[in-house]
């Protein structure tokens, strides 16, 4: 009688060690566009964060059973603290089995003084009652140590949001540099139909969720906006027709070796309609099995 054991069955495999980007740099820069976008092709992402707590960021997100196979962290002058403690802080992060990349987004200060005035944003330093050209200074040298050690320096002065995109999607590994990149994008007449557009769709014809006080304050990515808009029969109409000419050209443009498309909604105030639209279309075009689809609210982001 063969009193042999049977064999251990083989261990299942080892999870996938995450990759870790770390996003960083000038305020203005456009690091909020690359991690919207990270997010939008899978990323797990966070901004903010204080440096001193990646490493337990790191270690609780990997410790859970959906461990995600990507993370993006947005580390910047916002995050506070000391941020020469950026070298040991990636060295502990590496000891955790992870192999961080940081890539750090800058551009020129009169760029970031032009960005500055276009959104009528208020910088991070602004509360230290400086103006805005000593804010820019001073926080190009509290990211010195940032900068200094990344693994790319990247230049946004001669990028618009969807080149943006399309760099951080192709030179960071993120995608093929032969399919199409799609960007849906809203906005507001009142600001200038955006350059880059291909398509530009006006959804001022649309029912305005302006009009009812308690939907004001929100967007078109709130569940109410979304379910007062899809009550009303043109708004299904409208949408429907625009899946059905997207489904049918966007094939052909990618065939025609185009790269990407920048697909743009635009209402009255830029919040409420076409937010809405941008978000229905990529969401479409995702269902539909388009990889590449980013979204871009000018008027919000």
């Amino acid at each position: 009688m063969n009193t042999t054991p049977p064999p251990a069955p083989p261990a299942p495999p080892a999870p996938p060690v995450p990759s870790l980007m770390i996003v960083s740099g000038m305020s203005g820069s456009g690091k909020s566009v690359a991690l919207n976008t990270l997010e939008d092709l899978g990323f797990y992402c966070v901004d903010n964060l204080p440096a001193d707590l990646l490493p337990e960021f790191v270690r609780r997100v990997t410790r859970g059973e959906m461990q995600p196979e990507k993370l993006a962290v947005g580390l910047d002058v916002r995050s506070g603290g000391d941020l020469n403690i950026i070298p040991d802080v990636l060295s502990e992060v590496g000891g955790l089995g992870l192999d961080p990349k940081l890539i750090f987004f800058d551009a020129e200060d009169d760029v970031l003084l032009r960005r500055y005035a276009d959104t009528r944003r208020r910088h991070p330093l602004s509360h230290l009652g400086l103006a805005l050209a000593d804010a820019i200074g001073l926080e190009r040298q509290a990211l010195k140590p940032l900068r200094q050690i990344a693994d790319v320096v990247l230049d946004t002065s001669h990028l618009n949001v969807h080149k943006l995109r399309r760099v951080v999607i192709t030179e960071f590994g993120l995608g093929e540099a032969s399919s199409l990149s799609l960007l849906f994008e809203s906005f507001a007449y009142r600001r200038g139909v955006p350059p880059d557009a291909d398509f530009v769709f006006d959804a001022r014809c649309l029912p305005n969720p302006h009009w009812d006080a308690r939907l004001r304050p929100l967007s078109g990515r709130d569940k109410d906006v979304g379910d007062y808009l899809e009550s009303q029969p043109e708004v299904a109409q409208y949408a429907g027709e625009i899946e059905h000419f997207l489904d049918t050209w966007l094939p052909r443009l990618q065939s025609d070796t185009r790269s990407y498309v920048t697909v743009a909604f635009g209402c009255t105030g830029g919040r409420h309609r076409s937010v809405y639209l941008a978000e229905r279309l990529a969401r479409h075009c995702r269902e539909r099995g388009w990889a590449e689809v980013a979204v871009h609210h000018r008027e919000l982001d």
